[in-house]
């Protein structure tokens, strides 16, 4: 337990926590979880930014199509990413890829 403190204590982000982005995962919550938050976010900020790791970056994807195809949104900046993590299973670190979209 101590370690996870410690963890936690010596974690530090690399963006401040932004009001009109969501972290899409693809196991947590439905599709259109997603899509009905990100169209919330678009109507209180103006701009939503999606972005997710690994298998979920089809996710946004689709979260994206679907906003646009419903003329709710534009892509305004696509980023694409590798982070590093630690693979939990085998106890090495591996890189997963990121991706961040601004509508």
């Amino acid at each position: 337990m101590e370690e996870v403190t410690e963890g936690i204590n010596n974690l530090q982000l690399s963006e401040p926590h932004k009001k009109n982005k969501i972290q899409v995962s693809n196991t947590k919550k439905p599709l259109f979880f997603y899509v009905n938050l990100a169209k919330r976010y678009m109507q209180q900020h103006n701009e939503v930014e999606l972005s997710a790791l690994g298998m979920a970056i089809a996710t946004v994807v689709t979260i994206a199509e679907i906003l646009k195809n419903n003329g709710l949104a534009v892509e305004k900046k696509i980023m694409t990413s590798t982070i590093d993590m630690k693979d939990e299973s085998r106890g090495r670190p591996i890189q997963k890829a990121k991706v961040t979209g601004i509508h």
